[in-house]
Order: C-alpha cells, then sequence, then structure tokens
C-alpha cells in the first residue's frame, strides 16, 4: 500500500506577515507541526485554556463564506471541524511599562471532507478578509500483492 500525501502545501501562512522561516524555508506559523497540524491545535494550547465566543466563531466564519473559494469548498462538501473548527491567532504586545494587551487578530477555520480531506482557512479578522487557503488531501493507493513463483 503506498500513501500519498499531497496537494499545495504552499507555507500557508506565517502570521508575521509570512516574513519568518527557521532558516530551512519552515514558515514560523509551520514550527511544531505534526502531520496535518499544530500538536497543540485543541483549545488548550501553550497558554492554557482559551475559550473561543459564538461571537467570535460566528464572524469569523461568516468572513470566510463571504470569499468565493471557500463558497466553492463549502459547496464540494467541505464543513467546519467540529471542537476546533475557529481557532483565534492571539497579537499579545507588552507596552514600555511592562502592561500587555492581547487581541485576536486572525483566525484559522478547520475544514474538513470525507476524512480525507482538510483545508485551512486563515482569516484577517481587523480587515474581514480571508488571507489565505490551503487544501491538503490523501490518496490512498491499494496494490496487490503477487506471489513469487518457485
Amino acid at each position: 500500500m503506498a500513501i500519498i500525501i499531497g496537494s499545495a502545501v504552499v507555507a500557508a501562512y506565517a502570521f508575521d506577515e509570512g516574513t519568518s522561516d527557521n532558516g530551512e524555508g519552515v514558515p514560523y506559523a509551520f514550527r511544531g507541526m505534526g502531520r496535518f497540524g499544530p500538536r497543540r491545535m485543541g483549545r488548550g494550547g501553550h497558554f492554557g485554556f482559551i475559550e473561543v465566543s459564538g461571537e467570535f466563531e460566528a464572524k469569523a466564519i461568516s468572513i470566510a463564506e463571504g470569499d468565493d473559494d471557500v463558497k466553492d469548498l463549502l459547496d464540494d462538501g467541505y464543513t467546519v471541524v467540529e471542537g476546533i473548527g475557529v481557532r483565534p491567532i492571539i497579537k499579545t504586545i507588552v507596552d514600555g511599562d511592562g502592561n500587555v494587551a492581547a487581541k485576536a487578530t486572525n483566525a484559522i477555520i478547520m475544514l474538513e471532507k470525507d476524512g480525507d480531506s482538510k483545508a485551512i482557512v486563515c482569516v484577517d479578522m481587523e480587515a474581514e478578509q480571508v488571507t489565505r487557503i490551503v487544501v491538503l488531501t490523501r490518496t490512498v493507493i491499494e496494490k496487490t500483492s503477487t506471489s513469487a513463483q518457485t
């Protein structure tokens, strides 16, 4: 059995305007990623539990649904992944006095189709637009083996 994992995993989105990498061409946002996404893609992450309001999720999904390419994915059978569908990207700023301000400036929406295809939709919440879509597909090619004759 051969498994081919493919499709364009074009440097999806480094949330530092896409310019930083680790010197090996891996964008900053992809460090620590497993096969199909961040190892800590759940609601916990490095900073503990982050509760996403229904209002934030609805706004992110509404922005995404306004994009023609996302509409095509949804029409093709993709749906928002239950439980981890919308994740905020939080920008944290520390001022000169040490005060900390945090704001969810971007969102990532995970879509799935038939368990074999996934799509990552990056949404700029401030500009209210989709900035990037990455589609991941998995193709399995079954091969039958033949017995060697002796």
